[in-house]
C-alpha cells in the first residue's frame, strides 16, 4: 500500500479557490490511479474526482465539473485538487485514495489519507 498525507485545507469564502494536495510515499506513487472524495457532517463519502496512473483520464462528479481540476505530479509523487467557485455545499473532509478507477468508481480504495477539511462561508 502506498501511505497518503493531504494538505491545503482550510476557510475560504464563497466564489473563492483553494488547492489540495497530497503527497504519496511508500510504494511508486505512478502505479496508482488516484481519487478525491469528500464527505460532509451527516452524509455519506461522496467521489469528487479521479485521475488515471498515466494522467490521460480524468473523471469528475457532475457537481464540481467545470469547477474543479484534478492533476498528478508523478515526479514528487503527489496529487492535486485545484478547487475554484468554490460554494458553500463544498464544505467538507476531503480525503485522496489511491487504488484502480473499478475501485475508486465504487468509493472503494487500498489507501486513503486521513483527510484535510474545506469550509466555504457564505
Amino acid at each position: 500500500q502506498v501511505q497518503l498525507v493531504e494538505s491545503g485545507g482550510g476557510l475560504v469564502q464563497t466564489g473563492g479557490s483553494l488547492r489540495l494536495s497530497c503527497v504519496a510515499s511508500g510504494r511508486t506513487f505512478r502505479w496508482y490511479d488516484m481519487g478525491w472524495f469528500r464527505q460532509a457532517p451527516g452524509k455519506e463519502r461522496e467521489f469528487v474526482a479521479a485521475i488515471a496512473w498515466s494522467g490521460g483520464s480524468t473523471y469528475y462528479a457532475d457537481s464540481v465539473k467545470g469547477r474543479f481540476t484534478i492533476s498528478r505530479d508523478d515526479a514528487k509523487s503527489t496529487l492535486y485538487l485545484q478547487m475554484n467557485s468554490l460554494k458553500p455545499e463544498d464544505t467538507a473532509v476531503y480525503y485522496c485514495a489511491a487504488d484502480t478507477l473499478r475501485e475508486l468508481a465504487k468509493s472503494q480504495a487500498g489507501s486513503w489519507g486521513q483527510g484535510t477539511q474545506v469550509t466555504v462561508s457564505s
